[in-house]
């Protein structure tokens, strides 16, 4: 049985589950409904989108292969209007497959046949970093300004000059760990403990931290050469340094 969450704040949050097998569907509503969530169901993509435009969900499981729309049409649709995090679950094999849900803008995938247990634990990371809960000691309060750029972390937005960069949750947790010790250098392992919440020693293609620094990396970009904020260091992961103001 899930863990019970003995919160009332999980009750202001409210899921939708998103896949064709009715098994799945019903063994995830009971066991993130039994977590407090008000949990919505949906059999496809077209139903999903309907619910979701009626509802408005904090997040969403999303199943990839359905009939009517497939998870993929489902995520495009969505990131054309909202930042809502996505979580979603594929069976398909190859790994190229799976990114292509990151780059769409998903934050996180899970490969069927999956750990129920591991989903919850997975849903109840997102829903607290979007809370006022700060689970995870590189949170920092106020401004964090890096160069020109701007990071309000109590209302997580991101600024440049005047300017506001839109982020997703997932994207802008990322930012704030990495911007919270400018110049220090992030294994890839620390980022998917802290930003994705997963439990030291999980076997995880770390490509998933991969696409999100690459979309992160494309919404900081500054219009002049040589303001490149994220960078990579090979075999160990990424840092982030101030920009050079332009002489």
């Amino acid at each position: 049985m899930p863990e019970f969450m003995n919160n009332q704040s999980n009750k202001q949050h409210s899921i939708l589950v998103v896949d064709d097998e009715g098994p799945i569907r019903r063994i995830l509503d009971t066991r993130l409904s039994m977590m407090g969530y008000h949990v919505f169901t949906a059999a496809d993509g077209v139903e999903a989108l309907e619910i979701f435009d009626r509802q408005h969900p904090d997040l969403i499981v999303l199943d990839v292969m359905m009939p009517r729309l497939d998870g993929y049409g489902v995520c495009r649709a969505i990131r054309k209007t909202s930042r809502v995090p996505i979580i979603m679950l594929t069976a398909l094999s190859e790994v190229g497959d799976r990114i292509t849900g990151l780059e769409m803008g998903a934050d996180d995938y899970m490969v069927k046949p999956f750990s129920p247990k591991e989903l919850e634990s997975r849903v109840r990371c997102i829903i607290r970093r979007m809370g006022s809960l700060k689970p995870f000691n590189y949170r920092v309060t106020g401004v964090l300004n890096i160069g020109s750029l701007h990071i309000d972390t109590n209302k997580r937005k991101v600024f440049r000059g005047q300017e506001r960069i839109i982020l997703t949750h997932m994207e802008f947790s990322l930012l704030e760990l990495l911007a919270s010790t400018p110049g220090a250098v992030v294994s890839r392992q620390e980022l998917l403990e802290k930003v994705w919440g997963y439990s030291n020693g999980s076997i995880v293609d770390s490509r998933v931290v991969d696409v999100h620094v690459s979309r992160l990396r494309n919404k900081l970009k500054a219009n002049q050469v040589g303001t490149e904020l994220i960078h990579t260091i090979r075999g160990v992961g990424y840092t982030l340094k101030c920009e050079q103001s332009p002489n």
